[in-house]
């Protein structure tokens, strides 16, 4: 039960904010939210629309509105923040429980999704589909360099054995790929049923063919890997993170690729990034995508052919967009009714 629970009366007309909206969102909301009065807005929040929002009871938001303690304590009506995210590194949770507000996510919403793209970046550089695509639309129909190798009998490591990182297991014992894991909490009943074994990270960087990141990004695993374990990794593995880019430190990666310890990166996610929205967006209008095609140009990773990056759609199916919009619409009439859920802790 939420401690700053307000009471509703009939002819109460609660004002909802819904910010980084898209058309279809504002289609499923009017319906999901019917009632309520609901104030759409394309952009992240910031001083075009903070006066907009100042009377209104809850904000939706993706991750490109950082909900500061400023911009919180301009906001004297709100109670509720429902972050259309599973991660809620925008939010200042301190100042939220300072100001009794309550903070909701999207806890799971594609564990599937983002597994399953991870594993299209890892079958895209064993077997170089990438390179393949590109030289073929330029007319060179040669194979040379474009030997791939098998996953079966490989070693996959699997950092963050959570919802996505199991998925992820599954697919890579289809695979008939051994599986090693490292995670904080590890699952022996899992382990059993899956048929993977828990190590330690150095470990799991030393035996591992693929390593597939899967932790989020916070003071415990910001860099996880850096200058001083990059080099541990076996020589010729590959690495794929669709976790969040602080995970890696990048001039760590750029060491890795250039000395080949690693022979190659799947990446959804950057270090810094400001302008890929991860769960954040759920589209990408003109403006992003040529903002993202200046990033890749200049970005010394792009130039490499041993590189496939994608901005940031781990996430983006179809059905974990429904998902995600369900979610935070039962997360913001659960609160009204007093019946808060998935709420964030500090």
């Amino acid at each position: 039960m939420p401690t700053n629970k307000i009471k509703l009366s009939a002819k109460t007309k609660v004002k909802i904010a819904l910010l980084e909206t898209k058309p279809w969102e504002k289609k499923f909301f009017n319906k999901a939210l019917r009632g309520f009065e609901l104030k759409y807005f394309k952009e992240p929040i910031g001083p075009g629309n903070l006066a907009a929002v100042k009377d209104c009871l809850v904000i939706s938001t993706f991750i490109a509105s950082k909900m500061t303690a400023d911009v919180i304590g301009q906001l004297p009506n709100l109670r509720l923040i429902a972050t259309r995210s599973t991660g809620f590194d925008h939010v200042d949770l301190a100042a939220c429980k300072n100001k009794n507000i309550v903070v909701c996510n999207v806890p799971f919403y594609g564990e599937n999704t983002v597994a399953e793209h991870a594993f299209a970046l890892i079958l895209t550089l064993s077997r170089n589909i990438h390179k393949s695509y590109l030289r073929t639309t330029r007319g060179d129909y040669t194979i040379e360099g474009l030997k791939g190798f098998d996953l079966r009998g490989k070693t996959l490591g699997v950092v963050g054995a959570g919802h996505i990182g199991l998925h992820l297991v599954k697919m890579g014992r289809g695979f008939d790929m051994k599986v090693l894991a490292y995670d904080l909490n590890p699952n022996d009943f899992q382990a059993d049923v899956l048929g993977f074994k828990y190590v330690s990270l150095e470990e799991l960087l030393k035996n591992s063919d693929v390593i597939s990141l899967h932790v989020p990004d916070n003071p415990a695993t910001h860099h996880l890997i850096n200058k001083n374990n990059i080099m541990l990794i076996k020589r010729g593995a590959i690495l794929i993170n669709t976790a969040r880019g602080g995970v890696v430190e990048t001039e760590a990666l750029i060491e890795a690729l250039d000395k080949k310890i690693l022979a190659g990166a799947g990446l959804d996610v950057l270090e810094g990034e400001n302008l890929v929205m991860e769960e954040k967006q759920l589209a990408f209008n003109k403006k992003t995508a040529e903002e993202m095609l200046t990033l890749a140009k200049d970005h010394i990773l792009f130039s490499r052919d041993n590189v496939i990056f994608t901005p940031h759609i781990a996430f983006y199916s179809q059905e974990a967009i429904e998902r995600i919009m369900e979610v935070t619409a039962g997360n913001i009439k659960s609160y009204l009714e007093t019946k808060v859920k998935n709420v964030v802790k500090l």
